[in-house]
């Protein structure tokens, strides 16, 4: 099978077309390159100089890419650690820079970078250009039969948006620490420059208070960050170009403030931490002077922990209904001229906004705090697009033309387990017509990682790789948008994501082990690799209901939302059907042939392994998918009854109660392939 597979793959290699100017797994694409046909080959003697006094970020940034460096080429380097000596002659990279960056969100991030036979020049304005630099170095990193080397390139290049997030939930299911620092390096890697931390919600406050210690110590199930790891994962973000941006989420999302605080409720009573996914009803009370005390000194405990100058208050999904129901918020609404909701909420959100001025941040929140009344010195945070009936692409084009600045994240919520192509395509500033100045206030846009269905185990490879395609629509220019190209750029980007400590490829193969109650697990890994979880919270539809303690090691959580044989398969069914030569029949029954198999060879393990079981059914009917296939391929032909009976097995849906929650990601496809007969 392992052979069969990499002749798909060579197949699919020679078939795919270039999008840019050369086969370079560069991501995010360059601004500009010219690639000269010489090439640098590493070997002990490459050294990096420095020639001013270094910084820490060009300290991390260096030795990082040596270790790098070392551990994918095998190479041992006699000088491990860039130097300033001037006693160092030819040194192979020399790097330039004027200034040491303040981490201000509109800070000179350019750097030109130029490799010949002998010589790297890194030259940039400040020291976060340097570390970009040596990000785009690290993937220039390719070889041939006989060594790595690093291709003749020049490069001069700049980041198109300004904020460039990816945002964690971390209330849903807590991340620790160490998990969210290797997703930082790997943000780093692909020129991300904002950390959102979303710290609270309805399952949990994350964040220490010392002013109220009941926040975390009953909302939070004793999982919390203490400030002095706050303090410490800034630093860290800090070394690496990142801004962290913290969220506390009011007045709604409130069931964990609230079951610490009761008495700044909406309504009262006894509250616990939610524990399933969804909106619910708590809310803070706005009418309550107790509510903004609170909110005043934890607003101050909390910014002092956080240098980045934007603060992020939520505003989201409130729907109102506690205040509905409360007599007295009834009547301070009658008796302030409030007529919606939405108005007590604007009333709310401009007190936090005098708030947040004393404390010098400026006040950030979801779409749903854009009002006419809202100051325009408030950050809009767009996440509802066209489909909540917002023309011209979404919210964040409304509050471009209201006078807002804003960062979209409609289009790049990764948790919804669309592929990357559907995020690659969002562009921040949609089709809509803008005036420059409009343009302008479009600072860039954020990934949202909401952590309903992940856990440690599985959030990488939720976040990664897609978030890459993601990386570059921020950085790159507009037009670099030829799907095919990114894709097979990707592939290679994904794998260099390990070196930087990311976990989603080595832990797709502890939950499979755990699956198979560690026997075989190579029925599993193909089965996975035509695989993928369902899409757009679907998962948590008709079935039963995940909630927060729940399994989420099962089989969808295996599969990736880029099912790795989608691509390769696509095109030998294209092949095929444009040729029908023997050559591309065979290739198609051989890898139905290994399809046919899968259900019988997870027979042999599954009376040692439960899970196994829930896996069958789904094996079952791809099994019988595939030789269905294999007999029409072999006669040339496929009658009425064998259609029928093949379209009923591609629309089947599994039985949610299984809790596999997949679909079969080769389905158009084998449908095109179907008629083709």
């Amino acid at each position: 099978m392992k052979k069969t597979i990499l002749l798909y793959i060579l197949f699919l290699c020679s078939t795919l077309s270039y999008g840019q100017i050369s086969d370079l797994n560069l991501m995010p694409w360059p601004q500009e390159i010219e690639i000269g046909k010489n090439k640098l080959v590493i070997n002990a003697h490459f050294t990096i100089k420095i020639n001013q006094k270094s910084s820490e970020r060009i300290d991390l940034a260096t030795t990082q890419f040596l270790r790098r460096l070392t551990d994918k080429t095998g190479v041992f380097l006699n000088n491990g650690f860039a130097t300033s000596e001037s006693k160092i002659e030819n040194p192979t990279v020399e790097v330039n820079y004027t200034s040491i960056a303040k981490l201000k969100l509109y800070e000179d991030e350019s750097y030109q970078l130029n490799v010949t036979k002998n010589k790297i020049s890194i030259t940039a304005n400040t020291d976060i250009g340097v570390a970009h630099a040596f990000s785009t170095l690290f993937q220039l990193i390719t070889n041939d039969a006989n060594s790595y080397y690093i291709p003749e390139v020049s490069i001069s290049d700049f980041p198109r948006f300004a904020w460039r997030g990816l945002m964690i939930d971390c209330s849903r299911h807590f991340m620790p620490i160490d998990v969210l620092k290797r997703n930082i390096d790997a943000m780093a890697s692909v020129k991300m420059n904002i950390f959102h931390w979303h710290l609270t919600d309805d399952q949990g406050i994350r964040i220490e208070s010392k002013i109220y210690p009941k926040l975390h110590k009953l909302g939070s199930d004793g999982l919390y960050y203490t400030q002095d790891q706050i303090k410490d994962l800034v630093q860290y973000a800090s070394a690496r170009g990142i801004h962290v941006l913290p969220e506390i989420d009011v007045p709604g999302h409130a069931t964990a403030f609230v079951t610490a605080i009761p008495e700044i409720s909406s309504i009262p009573g006894a509250y616990s931490i939610e524990r399933n996914a969804g909106v619910f009803d708590p809310t803070l009370d706005p009418t309550n002077e107790k509510t903004y005390e609170i909110l005043t000194n934890l607003f101050g405990e909390v910014t002092a922990l956080f240098p980045f100058p934007y603060f992020h208050i939520g505003g989201d999904e409130n729907e109102g209904k506690h205040w509905d129901e409360s007599e007295h918020i009834q009547q301070f609404m009658k008796e302030n001229g409030l007529k919606t909701n939405h108005d007590l909420q604007t009333y709310f959100n401009i007190r936090l906004q005098k708030i947040l001025k004393k404390e010098n941040k400026t006040l950030m929140g979801w779409d749903e705090i854009m009002t006419d009344e809202m100051p325009k010195d408030a950050m809009i945070h767009s996440w509802r697009g066209e489909n909540e009936g917002f023309k011209e692409g979404g919210t964040q084009i409304k509050a471009a033309k209201l006078g807002f600045k804003t960062v979209l994240s409609n289009g790049y919520y990764i948790d919804r387990m669309q592929p990357a192509s559907e995020h690659y395509l969002v562009d921040p500033l949609s089709t809509a017509t803008l005036t420059l100045e409009e343009e302008k206030r479009i600072v860039g846009g954020e990934a949202t990682m909401w952590s309903e269905l992940i856990t440690p185990l599985t959030i990488d490879s939720r976040i990664w790789p897609r978030t890459v395609a993601i990386a570059e629509r921020f950085w790159s220019a507009k037009e670099v948008t030829d799907v095919n190209n990114m894709y097979e750029r990707l592939n290679v980007v994904n794998n260099n994501l390990e070196y930087i400590g990311i976990t989603h490829i080595r832990n797709k193969d502890v939950i499979l082990r755990n699956i198979s109650n560690y026997q075989d697990t190579d029925a599993l890994e193909k089965l996975s690799n035509i695989s993928e979880p369902l899409k757009v919270y679907s998962r948590n539809v008709n079935g039963i209901e995940y909630q927060m303690y729940s399994p989420f090691s099962l089989f969808a959580d295996a599969c990736t939302a880029d099912a790795s044989d989608t691509k390769i398969f696509n095109n030998l069914v294209s092949n095929y059907i444009s040729k029908k030569d023997e050559a591309s029949k065979d290739m198609l029954i051989d890898y139905f042939n290994s399809l046919k198999n899968i259900e019988t060879e997870l027979q042999k393990i599954s009376n040692n392994a439960p899970l196994v079981k829930r896996v069958l059914p789904y094996a079952n009917r791809v099994s019988k998918i595939a030789s269905i296939f294999e007999v029409a391929l072999t006669n040339k032909n496929m009658s009425k009854k064998q259609y029928g009976e093949l379209i009923e097995l591609l629309d089947k849906k599994e039985d949610p109660a299984i809790n596999l929650d997949v679909e079969l990601a080769l389905t158009a496809s084998l449908k095109k392939l179907a008629t083709s007969f």
